[in-house]
């Protein structure tokens, strides 16, 4: 079933972001309109250049860029996305939403939007297991962001465990068939 939606795709600082270059591919191969947002962290691991190639849509870093119209980024995306989806999603992201802060592009985005929220954990596991990490995973549960679990397996810190982000394939059927009210 192919149906155009438009995505807003939040890239934040973590060693999975190259993995969100193939949830591009997918998304666009499905026939969905992917806009990217990148933290400044995620250019650190990934360049804006490849997802902006891939989605054929600019990306959004800098959250006092001008806007293309004449609302700001952060509304403007907000309001228009079917689906804003967060991967990977690292730890200091999660906690900016269950608390509502709003310093970087994506999380004032995250706090804008009225669309479904999907968030891909992706993150070492003692990061992941952290009592904090998992309280405030509940709390977002409870206000309805919809949790893609992570993996089990070799971390980047080479050691094993729970916290690899989601595998694209996989978090695309996730998604897909996620609808805004």
């Amino acid at each position: 079933m192919r149906y155009m939606r438009k995505i807003v795709l939040g890239i934040t600082g973590s060693i999975a972001a190259y993995k969100a270059a193939e949830l591009v591919r997918l998304f666009v191969k499905n026939g969905d309109d992917v806009h990217t947002i990148m933290t400044p962290a995620a250019c650190q691991f990934v360049q804006p250049l490849t997802f902006q190639t891939l989605s054929r849509n600019p990306v959004s870093v800098d959250q006092f860029a001008a806007p293309a119209q004449w609302k700001p980024g952060h509304i403007s995306l907000a309001e228009s996305a079917d689906l804003v989806v967060v991967a990977p999603a690292s730890a200091n992201t999660i906690a900016k939403m269950r608390f509502g802060l709003a310093d970087n592009l994506l999380a004032a985005t995250l706090l804008a939007a009225r669309s479904p929220i999907v968030i891909a954990p992706a993150m070492n596991s003692g990061m992941w297991e952290n009592a904090s990490t998992q309280e405030n995973l509940e709390v977002l549960r409870a206000r309805g962001v919809l949790i893609a679990p992570p993996g089990d397996g070799e971390l980047a810190c080479a050691a094993t465990g729970v916290g690899r982000m989601m595998e694209p394939a996989r978090l695309f059927e996730f998604c897909r068939e996620i609808r805004r009210d």
